[in-house]
């Protein structure tokens, strides 16, 4: 858990400040993504926190204390933005995506995998569930913002099924490793696979569910009515199911 939590704090981060959104949406928007990069950020820092293990005490305390820096500093560029010092902000809340990053790579030193494999598959991780975060709050955004043009979302449409190819190599790249003999991953589930081996099914199967749905966004969006982007709301709703289902059986195989 304390690792989707982190991915989606530093995919939402990095979505927010890395693509030109500061220049399309109203401040309120930022508001409301940093609020929950916030909670994101201090729930993987408290369920870090609770999950020490013996062997990578070292590598959980900094990863632990990273994800804590990551809400600090949201909640910091949230403060300047609160005291319209929206520069300081803007430059602020940048700085935090090198944070978050990281913070991912602490995370990547508490796994039963290679590092160069886990730091690739929780990147991979962060790209796949922040276009789905900041894309379903984008789209609610358009209920405030009515005269918002498409390019928003269809930017993040677009990020999200390249997330999602991404995210889908991370996961075969997974099936050859894993935690060693023994390890919580590699326990019989049944007769033919270990719990390691069926959760990689199940987020393979999740995550070409949510390209499906990814796909089904893009549709929706070629359309001119003005309900368009309220149906491609609606299944950015079933994304981010499909999505979080699949970060969690993906992590499976990091359990040590």
């Amino acid at each position: 858990m304390a690792l989707v939590l982190a991915e989606s704090a530093a995919g939402g981060a990095g979505f927010l400040f890395l693509t030109p959104l500061w220049g399309e949406v109203r401040p309120g928007f930022f508001y409301l993504t940093g609020a929950v990069v916030l909670v994101l950020a201090a729930g993987a820092a408290a369920t870090a926190a609770g999950a020490y293990d013996p062997s990578t005490a070292e590598a959980g305390r900094v990863a632990a204390v990273l994800s804590a820096s990551l809400a600090g500093a949201t909640l910091g560029w949230l403060g300047l933005m609160l005291a319209r010092l929206r520069p300081a902000a803007r430059v602020f809340g940048v700085a935090t995506v090198p944070l978050a990053v990281a913070m991912l790579v602490a995370f990547a030193r508490t796994t039963g995998q290679s590092f160069g494999l886990s730091v690739f598959q929780l990147l991979a991780g962060a790209l796949f569930t922040g276009a789905v975060l900041d894309g379903l709050l984008l789209g609610h955004w358009y209920l405030t913002d009515r005269k918002l043009t498409r390019t928003p979302i269809n930017r993040m449409a677009w990020l999200l099924i390249g997330g999602v190819v991404v995210e889908a190599v991370a996961v075969i790249a997974g099936f050859g490793s894993g935690s060693s003999p023994g390890g919580s991953a590699s326990k019989s589930l049944n007769p033919l696979l270990t719990l390691g081996g069926s959760a990689s099914w199940i987020a393979i199967g999740m995550v070409a569910c949510t390209g499906l749905i990814a796909a089904f966004i893009r549709l929706t969006l070629r359309g001119a009515r003005p309900t368009a982007v309220q149906s491609a709301t609606g299944f950015f709703y079933l994304a981010v199911i499909t999505a979080f289902i699949a970060e969690l059986a993906a992590k499976v195989r990091l359990l040590p």
